[in-house]
C-alpha cells in the first residue's frame, strides 16, 4: 500500500532514495550539542599497509608528473579543459595519502584503480582522445572550479541507449547525495563507478555531484553543482526544459533548497527526507536549544525553503518520506508553509508506510511514475504567471523575472508577474527595482508588438503606476529586456541604468560567507601589526581558515602576500584581507574608503568606537580597488565546528560586519566575543543606530 495526500492545483513534490552506500543523517543528540567537546569531521583515518603505501605514494607522483608535462603541451588548446578528467584521480589518491583520508585498509585497493584509470585517460588525452566522453554507464568526470581553481569530481550514469552523435537531447536528472561523514573524493569517485543510486530512469543521463564534500549544496557546494551542471551541458546535448533535481537525506534538504530558491530552472523536483529549514528540524531532530544571534536568525532565511515554499508554483514537486522516519517534518513542515500560503498549491506527499529512513518498493514506483510524467512533458519555460520569493538578491530570478533591487535586505520580498493581451501586470513587495527579461524568440506572442506595463506595490494587487500600452515593443528576434525602478515619489517608471554608485545588487549583497561562492584570494600580511594581540588573532585565524577550507570545501586556498597582489588578481577575485590596516598594505589602502574605520586606536563603528588594543574587526564590502567584487576583511566561511556536526546549522553566522572581542578567545561557534555586528544598507552605507 502506498499513502499520499490529495493534491490541490499541480504541485507534485517528488521523493529521492538513499543509495546502499549513503550513510543516514547522524546526530548524536546531547552529545553534539555540546560546543566545547566537538568531534572531529572528517574524522581521523585509519593506517593502510607500508608496502602499499609506498606503491601509491610512487604512483601517485608519477601520474602528477605525466598531469603537469600534459598541461603545458595542452596550453591555449581546447582539449585543456578535459584535464580535470584526468587529475580527479590524483587529487583522490594524492589527497588520501597526505591529508590520513584513509578509513578501511581494503581502500588501498580502490586507489590503485583510480591511478589505473587516471594513467589510462592521461594517454587517451595525450594522443587526442577523450573515449569516456562516449561511453554509457557509470562515468567519473571533474572540472576545475572558478572558485578556488581546484578540481573537483562529479559521477554520470549515461543511460545505453546514449550515442553522442545523434542529435536527440537527453533528459538529465541530478542526485544529491546523503550525509557521509568519510565521503573523500577516493570514496565518492569509487561510489560513482560502482554503483548508479536510486533512480535511473530509461534515456535520462543522472548527474551525481560531490559538493565539495558534505554540505548539502550550500556556499561553495552550490557552486558546485552549477559548474557541474555547466560541464554536462557542454558535453552532452542536454534538454534544458527536462532536467530534474532529486536527493535523499542531506541530499533531500538540498533538493528542497535548490527547487525553491532556483525553481524556474527545472522540469521537477523530488525531495527525500533532510530537512527544509533550520530551526524546527534542530529542535526535533537534534534536540537542540537554539539562542541565535538577532542576526543569524535572519539568514537562516538564505536557504531556508519553508519562507519561501510559493516559489514551487513554477516548479512541478513530488516529495517523498518514510512513514515512521523523523525526517519527514521536512516536507509535513513544507506541506504546511505551503497550505497557508495563497498559490493555491498542496505539496504532493508520498509515504512510504511503516518504513524508516529509506525508500519503501511501492512507493518509490508512485515517485518514479509521477516524475517520469512530468519529465515527458518538461518545463514551462515561459509561465504566464511568475510568483517568486526571496530574502536577498543573491536569488533574484524567477523564468522572465528579476530582481534587481529590494527595499531591505533580509526582509520578506515578492514579486507576482503575469502578462495577457497587451500588458504585463506586476506586483511587488520590498522590490525597489526589477526587469522583464525574456531570451530571443521567447516573447509571448499573446502579448503584441506593443504593450503596457502595470506596477502595484502589492503583489496581489490590480492598481498602481500604469505605464501605458504602445510605450513598449519587443525586439524583432522575440526577446526583450526592460527594467523597471521605484522613483522617489513612489511612482514607478522606467530605468535603461540602474542607479550609479555603490548599491547591492546580485552576486555583491553579502553577508561575509558569499564572498567564497565565487573566486577569491587570502591577502596575507608582511607588514607589523598596530597592535600584537590583533595581530596574533589574524594570523591564527587565516591558518585556521586555510585548513578549514581545505577539509570541509575540499581545495587548496590561493594566498598571496599584500605586496605580490596583481592587478589582475584585484580583477579577477574578492580579496581577502587578513591583518589590521598597519600590517596589510592593501587594507591600508582600501580601509579609510569603508565606513567602518579601524587605525591603531580604534575601530569606530558609527559613535561607537571599541580600543583596538584588544578588538579586530570583520567585514564584507564591495572593493573601492575594483566594486565589482569584494573585500572581506579577517574571515572565511563563518560556520565552525560545532556546525559540522550537523548540516542544518551550517548557516551564515556573521552579516556584514561585525567586531570582535579578543578578551574571549575563539571557539568552536566564534572567532572570539561579538560586541556590535550589523548589515550594511542597499547602499553599502551604515545603518542608523551604529
Amino acid at each position: 500500500m502506498v499513502c499520499f495526500s490529495i493534491c490541490r492545483p499541480v504541485l507534485l513534490l517528488s521523493l529521492l532514495a538513499l543509495t546502499l552506500s549513503e550513510q543516514p543523517l547522524r546526530a548524536d543528540g546531547a552529545g553534539d550539542n555540546v560546543a566545547g567537546q566537538v568531534r572531529a569531521i572528517p574524522p581521523p583515518g585509519v593506517a593502510i599497509p607500508d608496502d602499499a603505501r609506498a606503491v601509491l605514494t610512487s604512483e601517485a607522483a608519477r601520474l602528477g608528473t605525466g598531469i603537469e608535462a600534459l598541461r603545458q603541451r595542452l596550453a591555449g588548446k581546447p582539449e585543456r579543459v578535459y584535464l580535470p578528467d584526468v587529475e580527479i584521480f590524483h587529487k583522490a589518491v594524492d589527497w588520501a595519502l597526505r591529508y590520513d583520508g584513509f578509513y578501511d585498509p581494503k581502500q588501498a585497493d580502490w586507489a590503485a584503480a583510480q591511478l589505473k584509470t587516471g594513467f589510462a585517460r592521461l594517454e587517451s588525452l595525450a594522443k587526442g582522445g577523450t573515449p569516456w566522453l562516449d561511453e554509457t554507464g557509470l562515468v567519473a568526470r571533474g572540472y576545475r572550479s572558478k572558485i578556488d581553481g581546484s578540481v573537483q569530481p562529479f559521477g554520470l550514469v549515461v543511460p545505453p541507449s546514449f550515442q553522442s552523435k545523434l542529435p536527440h537531447r537527453w533528459r538529465l536528472d541530478t542526485w544529491f547525495h546523503g550525509r557521509g561523514e568519510k565521503l573523500t573524493e577516493l570514496d565518492f569517485i569509487r561510489q560513482r563507478m560502482t554503483q548508479p543510486g536510486e533512480f535511473t530512469p530509461p534515456d535520462t543521463i543522472v548527474l551525481h555531484p560531490y559538493g565539495r564534500y558534505c554540505n548539502g549544496q550550500r556556499f561553495a557546494g552550490e557552486t558546485d553543482f552549477f559548474e557541474a551542471l555547466e560541464v554536462v551541458k557542454r558535453d552532452y546535448r542536454i534538454d534544458p526544459d527536462r532536467i530534474v533535481v532529486r536527493g535523499f537525506s542531506l541530499g533531500g534538504a538540498a533538493c528542497w533548497h535548490i527547487a525553491t530558491h532556483h525553481a524556474w530552472q527545472w522540469c521537477a523536483a523530488n525531495p527525500g527526507a533532510g530537512f527544509s529549514e533550520t530551526e524546527e528540524f534542530l529542535k526535533v531532530f537534534q534536540g537542540e536549544t537554539l539562542q541565535p544571534f538577532p542576526w543569524e536568525r535572519q539568514l537562516w532565511s538564505l536557504y531556508d525553503s519553508t519562507t519561501v515554499a510559493g516559489n514551487l508554483l513554477n516548479c512541478p514537486t513530488v516529495a517523498y518520506s518514510g512513514e515512521i522516519d523523523r525526517q519527514k517534518q521536512a516536507a509535513d513542515l513544507m506541506a504546511q508553509r505551503i497550505g497557508d500560503g495563497d498559490s493555491g498549491l498542496s505539496l504532493r506527499h508520498v509515504i512510504g508506510p511503516k518504513t524508516a529512513h529509506s525508500y519503501e518498493k511501492e512507493a518509490k514506483a508512485t515517485v518514479a511514475e509521477a516524475i517520469d510524467g512530468i519529465a515527458e512533458l518538461g518545463r514551462t519555460r515561459v509561465p504566464r504567471q511568475v510568483r517568486f520569493q526571496t530574502f536577498t538578491l543573491k536569488t533574484n530570478r524567477a523564468a522572465w523575472v528579476e530582481i534587481d533591487a529590494l527595499g531591505e535586505h533580509w526582509q520578506p520580498s515578492a514579486i507576482v508577474a503575469s502578462f495577457g493581451r497587451g500588458r504585463f501586470n506586476v506586483g511587488v513587495k520590498n522590490v525597489t527595482a526589477f526587469t522583464l527579461r525574456f531570451d530571443p524568440g521567447t516573447f509571448p506572442d499573446e502579448v503584441g508588438s506593443r504593450f503596457g506595463v502595470t506596477v502595484s506595490e502589492d503583489p496581489f494587487g490590480d492598481s498602481g503606476t500604469d505605464l501605458p500600452a504602445g510605450e513598449f515593443g519587443r525586439s524583432s528576434d522575440g526577446s526583450l529586456r526592460i527594467s523597471f525602478a521605484r522613483r522617489g515619489d513612489g511612482s514607478w517608471g522606467v530605468a535603461p541604468d540602474m542607479p550609479g554608485g555603490l548599491r547591492k545588487k546580485h552576486g555583491l549583497q553579502g553577508p561575509v560567507d558569499d564572498a567564497f561562492m565565487d573566486a577569491f584570494l587570502f591577502v596575507r600580511p608582511t607588514g607589523k601589526p598596530a597592535n600584537e594581540k590583533a595581530g596574533a588573532w589574524a594570523a591564527a585565524e587565516m591558518e585556521r581558515a586555510i585548513r578549514e577550507w581545505r577539509r570541509h570545501f575540499r581545495g587548496e586556498v590561493r594566498v598571496k602576500d599584500d605586496v605580490a597582489v596583481t592587478a589582475d588578481d584585484i580583477r579577477s577575485s574578492s580579496l581577502i584581507l587578513w591583518g589590521d590596516p598597519s600590517s596589510n598594505s592593501l587594507m591600508g589602502k582600501v580601509a579609510p574608503q569603508l565606513l567602518v574605520r579601524w587605525d591603531g586606536k580604534g575601530i569606530e563603528v558609527g559613535e561607537r568606537v571599541f580600543p583596538a588594543a584588544d578588538h579586530a574587526l570583520i567585514c564584507i564590502y564591495p572593493n573601492p580597488l575594483n566594486p565589482e567584487r569584494y573585500v572581506v576583511f579577517n574571515s572565511s566561511f563563518t560556520f565552525r565546528e560545532y556546525d559540522y556536526l550537523n548540516n542544518a546549522r551550517q548557516t551564515p553566522k556573521l552579516p556584514d560586519w561585525a567586531v570582535i572581542d579578543l578578551k574571549t578567545p575563539p571557539d568552536s561557534r566564534y572567532p572570539g566575543a561579538i560586541p556590535a555586528a550589523g548589515f550594511f544598507g542597499e547602499k553599502w552605507e551604515l545603518k542608523a543606530g551604529f
